[in-house]
């Protein structure tokens, strides 16, 4: 299983009720925040996530919108005593913004270890199930795109098991991905576990124009978390010109990709009630949905096919 939060909704600056777009993913103990604006800290409290066990932080972009939330979130985990390591990643000139913010908090009780990531070449990160991917997007600065996904394994077939003469009470071992020794045997899961079932994912985009990317990585998502930073094409112009992306365009991703669902984030500050324009992506993509701050949703892995 894999819970999604969208804890902030906003573009630019935060506003009243409306926090700076971020992401927190949480499965089997770990998670994942992507972006950390002004007040991230907060918006995740409102929302009921958890500070603690974030294993990785992901930043799509340095403009201040994406990244000056990072030292009060820091310093929010030193206060909950936080003594595990975390990871902060981005693209080129994230760690020269780090080390500015960070002379506000200088002193953590934990390490931080900064990645920084060029696009070029296909990188992977991981916390705990999720397998992380950042993909290059098209903004006006260098921009990230993350897909997160969470792997499933094969059915185990209890008959060749049986075959193999394992006993029943170290069938876990293989059935969480372990090699065991028998005798003089070395039993692998590939022997007992038939092909990997499809898994969950999530594609995250914004602050960018449409780009093959984002189709490449989110060819069957089950979630596509994409930038509607205006309702409509009235303002394509600046959206082309300040590199973003408006509903329509958003929704015309996510029907090219056959995406499971669509949540609309990082609206323009002018826009002041996403929900009432949401129509302009659903005539296009019908489940499309304007997302609010602390919006939640827990995905699961498919059923199999009824054969």
């Amino acid at each position: 299983m894999l819970d999604v939060c969208l804890a902030g909704t906003g573009g630019m600056k935060p506003l009243p009720g409306r926090w700076l777009t971020c992401l927190y993913a949480r499965s089997e103990g770990h998670s994942v925040l992507i972006d950390c604006g002004e007040g991230t800290q907060i918006a995740l409290a409102e929302a009921g996530c958890n500070l603690k066990p974030i294993d990785l932080i992901c930043i799509t972009h340095v403009h201040a919108d994406h990244v000056a939330g990072l030292p009060g979130l820091l310093l929010s985990m030193n206060n909950c005593e936080r003594t595990e390591p975390l990871t902060i990643c981005g693209p080129a000139g994230l760690y020269r913004i780090l080390q500015g913010l960070m002379v506000i908090a200088p002193d953590l009780s934990f390490d931080v270890m900064l990645s920084e990531i060029s696009g070029e070449t296909e990188q992977f990160l991981s916390a705990g199930p999720m397998r992380i991917t950042p993909f290059p997007v098209k903004h006006r600065i260098p921009c990230l795109g993350y897909s997160v996904y969470v792997g499933r394994s094969g059915r185990f077939d209890p008959q060749k098991a049986r075959e193999l003469k394992i006993p029943v009470k170290i069938w876990s071992h293989l059935q969480n991905g372990s090699s065991i020794e028998i005798g003089q045997r070395i039993i692998t899961p590939e022997m007992v576990m038939g092909p990997p079932r499809r898994g969950i994912r999530v594609v995250y985009a914004t602050d960018t124009r449409p780009t093959e990317s984002i189709r490449d990585y989110g060819r069957g998502a089950d979630l596509m978390v994409l930038e509607g930073i205006y309702p409509d094409n009235a303002k394509l112009d600046k959206a082309k010109e300040w590199g973003h992306m408006t509903f329509p365009e958003a929704a015309a991703l996510a029907a090219s990709c056959g995406a499971g669902e669509l949540w609309l984030t990082h609206y323009s500050p002018s826009l002041t009630d996403p929900e009432a324009q949401i129509e302009n992506a659903r005539c296009i993509f019908p489940n499309s949905i304007a997302g609010h701050c602390g919006m939640k949703k827990s995905l699961r892995f498919p059923d199999d096919p009824v054969k």
